[in-house]
């Protein structure tokens, strides 16, 4: 339950990043022994991810911002369909079982309901590496005596894509590269990860990864680096309510296009030794955004902007070129009052100055957390439903909206599974 006219005013916290953890949790599949997570956020994904692990064989061990890992010498090599089908970065295990056991069963993904995700590019670069895959009953497949490095280029920079081949390769014999890699922070986390582990990676952050296999990794430990996204959700809903919030541990040099989106907003944007702070005084102003991979605009921000633009003085474009679906997203904001139309991968706003509280419904993490933020510059009382969604990625999401300053109350649901 969200009560509109809220100014949010203070300091947040961000947790590590959701979309490097889960990558490294699968990536002490690797190493036998136990390997050791510090700056883990508190999310539900952490939480199935850490049961998939014990499905594997490995004691998994949470505590306060840490997980402990112990790998057995001969994990398990299948992932259950009932995990897996509830978040879609349980594919990261698929390249480590694959090097590891010489053998894997992953069931095919779920996850977010924001459109097609195919595993085409993970297939042909396994392939490359000497793999052989197939779809059987739900499941993919594949099997490898010894994996061989190879070139491999990518036709578009797909982070889950570089991620299972980089994950595979480190254990292969021979030298990989892969060309048109992505560049995602959480990319580069995970690469300096696998390297304390002893994986010998060059060109890390750039379009191109050289990885020279080796006969073994060793466990290690590691801190998570801080959530790009979840920072950039504060940064927007602090423009966006027209506040004062200063985003600790947020890393501005992970977010500059966004940042400099709200800068053109009207919104005053300044860095500190802690992290960086957000002001906006005015109404924002209309401004474009296109989606692109990193260093491009992410597409997991895209549903902050756009209700930005709601609310905002002008009309804009806002162009999707990642997830077709996201715009399911879209009707649920007209039901607020916002003057969006969509057409192909572009959605071009009217902004109003204020929206109007109605029930919503999530239907996927960044969704879910934009329409919270929606009814806070919404009138009356705005009810999101689903909100079990924003637990799998953003860690005391409405304790720290209460601590801004917002009027926002969770009701009792269904207790969590994990």
């Amino acid at each position: 339950m969200v009560s509109g006219g809220a100014r949010l005013e203070g300091e947040v916290q961000v947790t590590g990043a959701k979309n490097s953890v889960l990558k490294l949790m699968a990536a002490a599949l690797l190493a036998e022994g136990t390997t050791m997570l510090t700056n883990v956020p508190d999310i539900l994904d952490v939480a199935i991810m850490s049961e998939l692990l014990r499905r594997l064989g490995c004691e998994v061990v949470r505590g306060d911002a840490t997980v402990d890992i112990t790998v057995p010498a001969v994990p398990g090599h299948e992932a259950d369909y009932d995990l897996v089908r509830r978040m879609r970065a349980s594919i990261t295990v698929l390249g480590p079982l694959l090097a590891r056991c010489g053998e894997v069963k992953v069931a095919l993904p779920g996850g977010d309901a924001i459109g097609s995700r195919g595993l085409d590019m993970h297939v042909a670069g396994l392939e490359k590496l000497g793999a052989t895959a197939t779809v059987e009953h739900g499941y993919l497949v594949a099997s490898a005596r010894q994996l061989t490095g190879a070139p491999v280029w990518l036709d578009f920079p797909s982070v889950g894509a570089t991620e299972t081949i980089v994950l595979a390769a480190v254990l292969a014999d021979g030298t990989t590269t892969v060309d048109n890699a992505a560049r995602e922070p959480d990319l580069v986390d995970l690469c300096e990860f696998l390297v304390a582990m002893g994986a010998k990676i060059g060109g890390i952050g750039t379009s191109t990864l050289e990885i020279q296999g080796v006969a073994a990794l060793s466990p290690t430990t590691h801190a998570v680096l801080p959530d790009r996204i979840v920072a950039g959700t504060w940064a927007v809903a602090a423009c966006l309510t027209r506040g004062d919030v200063t985003v600790v541990g947020g890393r501005a040099d992970h977010l500059e296009i966004a940042l400099d989106k709200l800068t053109s907003a009207g919104a005053t944007v300044s860095t500190d030794g802690v992290g960086f702070r957000v002001v906006m005084a005015d109404r924002p102003r209309a401004v474009d955004v296109v989606t692109l991979p990193y260093p491009g605009f992410p597409t997991d921000l895209q549903p902050m902007m756009l209700t930005l633009n709601a609310v905002a003085d002008g009309t804009a474009m806002v162009t999707e070129n990642d997830f077709e679906a996201r715009w399911m997203f879209v009707n649920e904001l007209a039901r607020l009052g916002a003057d969006v139309r969509t057409d192909g991968h572009h959605a071009v706003v009217r902004g109003k100055p204020m929206l109007s509280g109605a029930p919503v419904t999530a239907h996927d993490i960044r969704a879910g957390a934009a329409l919270v933020l929606a009814g806070l510059v919404a009138e009356g009382v705005t009810e999101v439903h689903e909100v079990h969604h924003v637990d799998r990625g953003y860690e005391g999401f409405v304790d720290s909206l209460v601590t801004l300053g917002a009027d926002v109350r969770r009701e009792a649901g269904p207790e969590p599974l994990f």
